[in-house]
């Protein structure tokens, strides 16, 4: 089926389904969970193009799912980190060839980890508000370069949600709306790029299909969590997809 195994797409559609569960749940995960699975049975290039188009149509539903104004008003709070987004993943897009994924995963997994792990333990890493602009500005490029590369670029935004606790409706309808303009920017990209083309387009289209089952199912749990244990469980799968991308890394 367009290039792949049976089995390959079996899986791929099964990895689809739990991804979009942990994110209708926490708000994000979805891309680090597919990118991270997918590379264990897929080549790079098809890994990232299958969650391409399931990553753009879930975080419509996350971004709009307290209607079109609150969408707005967390873009207008968050403008400096979308800007960023919208230009840093288009360049980096382009040298998806030269830099070794592994390095990507490395200097993305590593100060994932040690974040997650300095807040479990019980630390606060805290953004004063004189510095907010410029923190998010600069995480904002740090997620654009990442983004084009691997297709993940939400790491930065959590971490700085986090050090903002900013509370838990509001974290994951920003995170649907820079997830949202980031998969516009990347999808339009990697249209240009080659990697989404005639044979990798039906099969990231086919993943939209679970990646929206596993939501829905996943929104019905993030409203029972209080914002105590949503924020653990946000660090957590921060933390777990952090050392997977490490993983990753070392494996080659």
């Amino acid at each position: 089926m367009f290039g792949l195994e049976l089995w390959q797409v079996a899986l791929a559609l099964g990895v689809t389904l739990f991804a979009g569960f942990v994110k209708g749940a926490v708000g994000f995960a979805m891309p680090m969970i597919m990118l991270s699975s997918f590379a264990s049975f897929l080549p790079p290039h098809q890994a990232l193009a299958l969650l391409i188009l399931p990553t753009l149509v879930t975080n419509v539903m996350q971004a709009f799912r307290q209607g079109v104004r609150a969408a707005l008003g967390s873009v207008s709070r968050y403008r400096l980190f979308i800007a960023m987004i919208i230009v840093f993943i288009p360049v980096s897009a382009t040298l998806v060839d030269i830099i070794p994924q592994a390095l990507m995963y490395a200097l993305l997994g590593g100060p994932i980890v040690a974040f997650a792990i300095w807040q479990i333990s019980g630390r606060q890493i805290t953004v004063p508000t004189r510095h907010r602009a410029v923190t998010e500005t600069v995480l904002g490029i740090i997620g654009g370069l990442y983004g084009g590369i691997s297709g993940i670029w939400g790491p930065p935004l959590i971490i700085y949600l986090i050090s903002i606790d900013a509370p838990k409706q509001e974290a994951v309808r920003i995170l649907g709306v820079v997830f949202l303009t980031g998969a516009i920017i990347l999808t339009g990209s990697h249209l240009v790029s080659g990697v989404l083309n005639a044979q990798t387009i039906p099969l990231s289209l086919l993943m939209v299909l679970p990646a929206l089952a596993g939501m829905k199912l996943g929104f019905k749990a993030q409203d029972k969590l209080d914002p105590v244990r949503f924020r653990r469980w946000t660090l957590i799968l921060l933390g777990l997809a952090g050392a997977n991308l490490l993983r990753r890394a070392l494996m080659g």
